[in-house]
């Protein structure tokens, strides 16, 4: 079997000797979860570095993963995507930005939506602007990265925020409508609270109002997800909505997003 048609081990210990060590080196991308969880990415970047001649870079970078007080696969991502963005701006160097941001790797892609979410010079909507091109990425790790990239910076500017997501929730391309979904949601995933949507998710309907009856599973179940998220501390606001859909548009799609979206409230009352 071809190695970019090859479906990924069911376990670490699986991986082939020969396929960790181009994911190691940057050559191929990861092919499902237990990959991505597998790759060294101190030595990926070791790896990275010195392909595009950037060593300098290294050891600044290793030295604030050595700091995280938690090191994960997600937080020593973020500080890999900071590091490169702190020296990216420290030397002047925008090509590595360039070059890490259509990389064959996927999870140096990851690194690269950090340098959008973690870039001080940008305002909100240049962020969501650079980071649009992951949001449309083809692989699940850079999609699921980015909108943590970018999240904080969307929880601090959320009206302006809300007003540019409104349109990608119409959006041709299925990855794009899910990601103002789910960069929106009100508890989210290893994220932070948006407290404001916590309280007043009736804020973010702009956003899901167009996605009630979404085409697509992988919209689909976000859209459901947050409105789950917001029925923790609104289950009113949420089971009015869904009575809403349900009547609005009878379709097996908004059935399947409404149950979703009932299912701590019903679990609950039962």
């Amino acid at each position: 079997m071809e190695v970019s048609k090859r479906k990924g081990a069911r376990s670490t210990k699986e991986i082939p000797t020969e396929i960790l060590d181009q994911l190691n080196s940057g050559k191929i991308e990861t092919a499902n979860l237990v990959e991505w969880l597998a790759v060294d990415q101190r030595l990926l970047l070791e790896n990275l570095l010195i392909q595009i001649g950037r060593t300098k870079y290294l050891e600044p970078i290793l030295v604030r993963i050595d700091e995280l007080k938690k090191q994960t696969v997600n937080t020593i991502n973020e500080a890999i995507g900071t590091g490169l963005l702190e020296q990216s701006l420290v030397n002047g160097d925008q090509d590595i930005i360039i070059t890490i941001s259509t990389h064959r790797s996927d999870l140096i892609r990851c690194w690269a939506s950090y340098t959008v979410g973690k870039n001080p010079n940008l305002n909100i909507a240049q962020k969501l602007e650079q980071i649009k091109q992951f949001a449309a990425d083809k692989h699940f790790g850079v999609r699921e990265i980015c909108w943590l990239a970018v999240r904080p910076s969307i929880a601090k500017d959320l009206s302006q925020s809300i007003a540019i997501l409104m349109d990608w929730a119409n959006n041709e391309d299925g990855n794009i409508r899910r990601f103002a979904s789910e960069a929106t949601r009100p508890r989210g995933v290893w994220c932070s609270h948006i407290e404001e949507l916590k309280q007043s998710p009736e804020l973010g309907m702009t956003i899901l109002e167009a996605m009630r009856s979404d085409n697509e599973k992988y919209v689909r179940d976000s859209v459901g997800n947050w409105l789950n998220d917001a029925s923790k501390t609104n289950p009113q606001f949420v089971h009015e909505v869904c009575k809403r859909w349900i009547k609005e548009s009878p379709t097996k799609e908004t059935e399947y997003i409404v149950k979703k979206a009932l299912r701590t409230i019903e679990k609950a009352s039962s």
